[in-house]
């Protein structure tokens, strides 16, 4: 699909990071920009910042979980400018809570925002760009072809890309003109790791950090740091876009890994954690650590 002006994009998690740097592209090739985001006060400033940019702009706050949300901003949309060409269900969120004993919330939220928010802008979009053609980006990451950054994170992009593939093949199938790519960034310098700022007052209390974030998160803020910038990310989803292409994973570091996995797969081996992940210490240096606090706690 091209991006020219006349078209319209809504994007989704638009405030910042990958998402803001999605309405910029976007807005550079003259298209009319929707950004939704649960975060007011930084979508509005978002907002400005594209309308500033010569375009047509609308922000709509929208916490993408609930499928009422998502059916209000497609509302506004068709109000507004009467048509959609191209949805980037981008939204996302990473839990810091222990998975395992700590409160299911964290599991809600993460799996009500990474995953129900595109099954919902999925299915409160998909009529409309049916009608007239469009595009689909839906938002993954590298987790969603390799395991290891936090259960409920995976899980919700593992599952980001399997629903993405079977878009693509069922819309490819029946000859309907909507492209679908799925984004499966490695490290992007966004505000992931601060995204419980936004954690929602109906899911109650928000959870204590896992003990063990007080180890590892230096490394990811660091990886994170030193990641790809979100406007380079948005510049692969353009060229996607406009190539109708699948897959934009960005960066080739991760690729190695998730292949040895699928080979371990076909082997029927069983799992088994890399001995180092791109930017990243060693497994072992981190596992060295955590015994390090373990005992100094029980000290």
């Amino acid at each position: 699909m091209e991006l020219t002006a006349g078209k319209v994009a809504v994007v989704t998690g638009a405030a910042s990071g990958i998402g803001l740097a999605l309405c910029e592209r976007f807005a550079q090739t003259e298209m009319a920009v929707v950004l939704a985001d649960v975060e007011e006060e930084a979508l509005c400033a978002a907002a400005d910042k594209i309308s500033a940019l010569g375009v047509d702009t609308l922000a709509v706050q929208a916490d993408v979980s609930h499928a009422s949300a998502v059916q209000v901003l497609a509302e506004a949309t068709l109000d507004h400018f009467g048509a959609v060409h191209l949805v980037c269900n981008n939204a996302g969120v990473a839990a810091r809570g222990e998975p395992w004993a700590g409160p299911l919330a964290a599991w809600e939220w993460v799996i009500g925002v990474n995953l129900w928010g595109v099954i919902h802008g999925i299915r409160t979009f998909l009529p409309h760009l049916a009608a007239s053609g469009g595009h689909i980006v839906n938002t993954a990451s590298i987790a969603g072809l390799l395991p290891g950054f936090g259960p409920a994170y995976d899980a919700s992009k593992h599952a980001v890309v399997a629903i993405s593939e079977d878009l693509y093949v069922e819309l490819t199938t029946a000859g309907i003109p909507v492209g679908v790519s799925v984004l499966c960034p490695g490290w992007v310098n966004t505000g992931i790791l601060d995204a419980q700022r936004n954690w929602p007052t109906h899911l109650g209390t928000r959870p204590p950090d896992n003990p063990t974030l007080a180890v590892v998160e230096r490394h990811y803020r660091r990886a994170i740091d030193e990641g790809y910038t979100p406007a380079y990310v948005a510049d692969e989803v353009a060229k996607a876009v406009t190539e109708d292409r699948f897959w934009v994973i960005v960066g080739d570091e991760f690729l190695d890994l998730a292949v040895q996995r699928w080979h371990r797969i076909a082997d029927r081996l069983d799992p088994q954690p890399p001995e180092e992940t791109p930017g990243l210490p060693p497994r072992s240096e981190i596992l060295d650590e955590l015994a390090a606090a373990m005992e100094a706690t029980d000290e």
